[in-house]
């Protein structure tokens, strides 16, 4: 039975609203800042230190440093000296972190790789969210973005996704297989979650689907 939703999106496609609106409708936890929340606490440090981490890797300046570093005299001082909060530590609290969320169930996940992390699991619905570049500007705007910062970030942050999938998946972003449905988000947010809960519920009882079987759906 579905007991997780994971949603994918391109930036500024809307997805915040369309999640923290399908949470509620079912009545299901929403992981989105929540995750951030969470790994800031983990990794003791502050929310804007795992915003500028989430869904990027780390430069290769700053890679071959710390690979210089964890080489030469590491291995002699206690763990909890020398770990430091980069793109790989996140991402494998992340991966611990979603393992728990999805044996809690009931939840509504955001981005950070966890369609990858849960892809063999049965329970969980993955959907990618996705608009054309006009109408994530204009959402962009609406939320107080300025028109030429809006061009800038839908330019650039879908190719750090992109670059951030590959690198610790080994996998092109999107990638198509991995998903129960694609929907452009321009054809409005009610009608996104319709087709997102009409589509869980007409695949209730079938026993196929992107990189795992589905038992059945149970909304709540």
């Amino acid at each position: 039975m579905f007991r997780i939703i994971t949603l994918e999106r391109e930036y500024g496609c809307g997805c915040a609203g369309i999640a923290t609106a399908l949470a509620t409708r079912l009545g299901w936890k929403l992981w989105d800042h929540l995750l951030t929340e969470e790994i800031a606490k983990q990794a003791n440090v502050d929310c804007g230190t795992v915003e500028r981490r989430e869904e990027k890797i780390d430069s290769t300046f700053y890679r071959l440093a710390k690979a210089f570093w964890r080489g030469s005299y590491e291995r002699s001082m206690p763990m909890a000296e020398t770990q430091t909060f980069d793109a790989d530590c996140m991402v494998s609290m992340m991966e611990g972190i979603t393992a728990r969320i999805a044996e809690e169930g009931s939840a509504v996940v955001v981005g950070r790789g966890a369609p990858y992390f849960l892809r063999e699991r049965a329970d969980t619905f993955r959907v990618f969210l996705y608009a054309p570049q006009a109408e994530k500007i204009r959402r962009l705007v609406a939320s107080g973005t300025s028109s030429a910062e809006a061009q800038d970030l839908v330019d650039t942050v879908d190719r750090e996704r992109m670059t951030f999938i590959k690198h610790y998946f080994n996998a092109d972003w999107p990638t198509r297989s991995l998903y129960h449905l694609m929907i452009n988000t321009a054809i409005g947010d009610e009608r996104v979650m319709a087709t997102i809960l009409d589509t869980m519920q007409s695949l209730g009882g079938t026993t196929s689907s992107p990189g795992a079987g589905i038992r059945g759906v149970a909304l709540k």
